[in-house]
């Protein structure tokens, strides 16, 4: 194969990529080392993994390994290791473009505020391009197991929006990654800080991590290279080991490494479970942020599978359910057979223990921090409590566990902020209360000043507010907390049950009788629009509202799903209307002017709903004539 040298450009998001890392991340440069070893370390996985179906991949050198050196003279860093390696077309695709779903809203969530944009950054995954931020020129030599020694190719670029790839030819396969130091970078020169990096980002590396001994020269009054080679980390599986033998740091610098994230996790567990039906060992992480595309429920999951410590798959979606996406780690089976694909996880009774298993060690995570560390709590909720909620309708084993996690804005708080548990609103009901009552709405604004609430502020009942848009679909799963029936306060004739004195029903008898004509006349002018006209005690300061059938769907959901571009039932809302507001009580001697009066009344109950008008010129023009009427 002939030398063909090729100039090439980057993809226009690796060009934005490059300029935002090296502005961001400059000040936490060091993870450059720990992102190249990563790297070499998963190229090795990749190889071991391959290597169970084709062994000639090895190439008489099973010895997996990564090595790093410096060069003083040359002011260069150099990383190699052994692993899979790269074709010439891997290494164009690989190392000149993003591939990444996501990549799009990425871009648009970057704020300019540096600190901000470098978390997102890091949840981004900045692996290779890391380089650039300590050097001016990366070359990279690699071959990719399996092909032949004139098949390697290399690769190389000053960052700078192109970049140049050539064939070569490399005896070893894997890939050699050299980084030529910016002229600020000589303190990198040094094997002591080398392996100070390392020791701190890369000890959970399961391979060794290999650098040339050095030892004190009298002579020259410096560290000296011995040309012997030693590992510089543990070199076994950060899970594997045991807990009293990992420290605090130890376990979240691993997070990191396997997160893409900056910050520490807000916890973790680490659990070996051996002498049941099935034997495994799982470290899993709970982050501190929530990343760009988590509201993807098809996005990348955060599990790594392993067997017996071989790394088999990325994303490992049958061991972690789409509403615990967040959850980040590693699960290690001792069962499960090396060549195990996806299809063979779907079926495997071994992953649904796993999978049950986990689950209910992330559950036991969140329970510890609601009850210890409520401010960690508070934080994870307001990353991931929307993406928990699914778990109402997707987990029914785990149902009533992921209710008592639930966390809700009410009107015993008066802020917007989710802090109000299930049990602490049960903990407060009135006397004679035997419901759980809440409102939902597009807004937290909107649901707080829902003319629903009126008589529940009268009689100082808590309503939960709200305003999330999963809070619909998870209430259709969510029936009843601790033999209590959730009731939606914008349902029904509202039963307020022994809340209600007698008084009331007394009076409400009373106006259904005074306000019978006015009822009827109404379902006439609206027959297209409403199901039937009535008059309630719910309200207390507005004339009218809109409520839904007991067994039908809210206005609210009906929007949202058409929203969505899904089919609505074509049912019609019932008017309640308020016998005691002047308006309504207009209605019984209005005779010129009632039409107009009774369709500005639904339009103003379908703006306090949340609704949109059919016909907002129409109310506009109504509301105008009736406004001339009104004498000075």
């Amino acid at each position: 194969m002939g030398a063909m040298k090729e100039t090439l450009g980057f993809q226009t998001e690796v060009k934005q990529l490059l300029h935002l890392m090296i502005h961001s991340l400059y000040s936490n440069k060091e993870i450059f080392l720990r992102e190249l070893v990563s790297n070499a370390s998963d190229a090795c996985d990749k190889l071991r993994f391959e290597a169970i179906n084709d062994a000639s991949l090895f190439e008489s050198d099973s010895d997996l390994k990564i090595r790093v050196q410096f060069d003083k003279d040359q002011r260069t860093i150099t990383i190699t290791d052994n692993g899979i390696g790269l074709s010439r077309d891997e290494a164009v695709e690989h190392l000149g473009t993003i591939a990444k779903s996501g990549t799009k809203e990425f871009f648009g969530k970057l704020s300019g505020d540096q600190k901000k944009d470098a978390e997102l950054i890091g949840q981004f995954g900045v692996g290779f391009y890391s380089a650039f931020i300590v050097a001016d020129e990366v070359k990279v030599r690699s071959r990719r197991a399996g092909l032949p020694i004139d098949q390697g190719v290399e690769w190389t670029s000053k960052g700078d929006g192109e970049f140049t790839v050539e064939a070569i030819e490399k005896a070893e396969r894997g890939t050699e990654i050299t980084l030529h130091l910016k002229a600020d970078e000589d303190e990198l020169l040094s094997g002591w800080k080398l392996k100070s990096i390392l020791t701190r980002y890369s000890d959970h590396i399961s391979l060794p991590i290999q650098m040339v001994k050095e030892e004190w020269d009298e002579e020259s009054g410096g560290m000296k290279a011995t040309g012997e080679w030693e590992t510089v980390n543990k070199a076994n599986a950060l899970w594997a080991r045991s807990k009293s033998e990992v420290t605090e740091e130890q376990y979240n610098e691993f997070y990191k490494s396997i997160s893409f994230d900056f910050q520490d996790p807000l916890a973790h567990t680490h659990n070996k479970v051996e002498g049941g039906a099935s034997e495994y060992t799982s470290l899993l992480y709970i982050p501190a942020k929530a990343p760009f595309d988590l509201w993807d429920r098809n996005q990348q999951k955060g599990i790594k599978l392993y067997v017996k410590r071989v790394f088999i798959m990325d994303d490992a979606d049958q061991l972690m359910p789409a509403y615990l996406r967040f959850v980040k780690g590693v699960i290690d089976s001792a069962d499960l057979p090396l060549n195990v694909s996806r299809e063979i996880l779907q079926e495997s009774r071994d992953v649904r223990l796993i999978r049950d298993g986990s689950v209910k060690k992330v559950l036991g995570m969140l329970e510890d921090l609601a009850t210890n560390q409520p401010e960690k709590y508070t934080t994870f909720w307001n990353e991931f409590g929307q993406v928990l909620k699914e778990g109402v309708g997707d987990d029914q084993a785990n149902r009533d566990r992921i209710a008592k996690l639930l966390r809700f804005a009410s009107t015993h708080t008066d802020t917007a902020d989710q802090t109000v548990s299930l049990a602490d609103y049960v903990g407060r009901m009135k006397e004679g209360q035997d419901k759980i009552y809440y409102v939902t709405a597009d807004t937290y604004t909107a649901a707080k000043y829902s003319p629903h609430l009126e008589v529940f502020k009268k009689k100082g009942v808590e309503v939960l507010l709200l305003s999330d848009r999963v809070d619909e679909w998870m209430l259709s799963h969510l029936s009843e907390f601790d033999g209590k029936a959730l009731q939606s306060c914008a349902k029904g004739g509202l039963d307020l049950g022994q809340l209600e004195d007698e008084q009331e029903k007394e009076t409400k008898k009373k106006v259904e009788g005074e306000f019978k004509d006015v009822l009827k006349r109404i379902e006439e002018l609206l027959k297209d629009k409403i199901k039937e006209a009535r008059v309630t005690l719910r309200l207390t300061d507005s004339p009218a509202c809109l409520v839904a059938d007991e067994q039908g769907m809210s206005e609210h959901l009906k929007r949202l799903l058409k929203q969505a571009g899904q089919q609505a039932p074509d049912t019609k809302p019932i008017l309640e209307l308020n016998p005691e507001h002047p308006l309504i009580q207009r209605l019984k001697i209005e005779k010129n002017h009632f039409d107009e009066w009774v369709n500005i009344l639904f339009d103003q109950a379908t703006l306090a709903e949340g609704g949109q008008l059919e016909d907002p010129a129409g109310f506009v023009r109504r509301l105008n004539m009736l406004l001339l009427t009104v004498k000075a």
